[in-house]
């Protein structure tokens, strides 16, 4: 069982009744020499990174990569002739492509916003992923692989990298669906606890309290509350020297941590009043369709800028079997205006350089119907971009069939994607290692190539 940071009200609460102040105070002084490790502290990385930290915005349920960013205009050409499955027809995109920026990358027209960054985008037009089906697709997607429990990808970055910020958790994942792998999908597995994520909303919920961490505020002084804390961890600490392979109990220790330190900063980070009115605007934040989102944006560009190493931004709905019509226009309406005030927020700070933005979902849509107005899950083929942090901008990448049913040139797994975001973040996937049950592992496995042609 994993420990995700927590405040301890509760916990503590119960700790002092009955002891007396000197007693207390004594038994708290005796820590241990553990007391003063910092595994969350910045770590030298293998080599000069492009990027320091990373923002995943994750479309959950497969976007379309047909009708967003592969364009295809045979399949446009196409349009109700018989497609390569038996009894299926192709279905042309739901929206215009035009090139766009100087790189004249095509871009469809159900991202205008973004596409005004197309120049900073490095589009990777030759995903592939094992399955079609959500859960395993999902966790290969976080953790590469679906069979087995294994640390996710901001737990291996948090690892290698450590974080610029010991008050905030290194990683912290933003309104992560339930349905998909659930916890697996921002956990630790086998290394430390203290690298797992940080949940803040979940089931893409992020409205009122579910945009907040409970109990933030201590009940006390900050004085008594650390006089809590040492004595509670005293007695988490000689439970651990008596059976010093206990995870749980590590991962509490370092979660008491991490959660009286949280209470220093993390309100202020959650606080979106803190910015200026054209922030907010820029973000999408007060509008009905983009203010979700948004939000989810602007508090992963707070997060980063106060040093957090790793966050991923959910958004869900993006499986559209019918209705696509509609469907597919207000997913990506939702997110347009804030992925690119996000873009362009990062830039104007200086942030963009050396912060990698990842857009993508655990697979693709088929080019042909699925009923009159759906498409199917497509592994075989699908987009993801990258922006910033040293992905080379203006660039595509590989690329699918005439139809976009199939990634037939320069194809990119799962495995070569995470060997390239290490890459970026100054780490060789081959020698970010991690020994457990008598063997070294790694978040490649014995796979993955960098995909050079997207870096800068």
């Amino acid at each position: 069982m994993q420990t995700l940071p927590f405040t301890r009200r509760a916990a503590l609460s119960s700790v002092s009744c009955g002891f007396g102040w000197l007693a207390f105070s004594a038994l708290a002084n005796k820590l241990s020499a553990a007391a003063g490790d910092k595994p969350l502290l910045p770590k030298q990385p293998h080599f000069t990174p492009r990027a320091k930290r990373v923002i995943f915005l994750c479309m959950n349920g497969g976007p379309s990569h047909v009708d967003t960013f592969d364009y295809k205009p045979k399949l446009v050409a196409d349009d109700g002739k018989p497609g390569s499955r038996p009894g299926s027809v192709w279905m042309a995109p739901k929206a215009e492509f035009k090139q766009r920026g100087q790189s004249g990358l095509w871009i469809s027209s159900l991202f205008p916003n973004v596409a005004q960054h197309a120049d900073d985008l490095a589009l990777v037009r030759s995903m592939q992923t094992d399955l079609p089906a959500h859960p395993q697709a999902f966790l290969r997607m976080h953790t590469g692989t679906s069979q087995f429990v294994r640390p996710s990808l901001g737990a291996w970055a948090t690892y290698g990298l450590g974080s610029e910020n010991e008050n905030l958790p290194g990683f912290i994942t933003i309104a992560p669906p339930n349905n998909v792998g659930g916890a697996q999908n921002y956990g630790s597995a086998f290394l430390p606890a203290i690298y797992q994520g940080t949940r803040i909303g979940s089931g893409g919920r992020f409205t009122g309290s579910q945009a907040q961490v409970k109990n933030l505020q201590p009940p006390g002084t900050a004085q008594a509350q650390r006089l809590e804390l040492d004595l509670i961890q005293t007695l988490n600490r000689e439970a651990l020297a008596r059976n010093p392979h206990n995870a749980e109990v590590e991962g509490v220790i370092e979660s008491f941590e991490l959660a009286y330190k949280m209470q220093s900063q993390m309100p202020a980070v959650l606080d979106l009043n803190k910015e200026s009115t054209a922030t907010r605007q820029l973000y999408g934040i007060g509008e009905r369709d983009t203010d979700d989102f948004g939000r989810k944006c602007l508090m992963a560009r707070r997060f980063i800028e106060a040093g957090v190493r790793f966050v991923e931004v959910g958004s869900g709905n993006w499986d559209h079997h019918f209705n696509l019509s509609g469907a597919l226009a207000r997913s990506c309406g939702g997110v347009d205006k804030p992925i690119a005030g996000l873009l362009a927020d990062l830039k104007q700070r200086g942030l963009l350089k050396d912060t990698l933005v990842i857009w993508g979902g655990e697979f693709g849509r088929t080019p042909y119907a699925q009923g009159n107005d759906g498409r199917d899950h497509n592994n075989k083929g699908f987009t993801l971009w990258l922006a910033g942090g040293g992905a080379k901008g203006g660039t595509s990448y590989g690329s699918t069939d005439e139809h976009g049913a199939e990634a037939v040139q320069d194809k990119v797994n799962i495995h070569d994607l995470h060997a390239t975001i290490l890459h970026l973040l100054g780490l060789n996937h081959e020698k970010l290692t991690f020994r457990y049950a008598g063997r070294d592992f790694r978040l490649t496995d014995v796979k993955g190539e960098v995909v050079k042609g997207v870096v800068a």
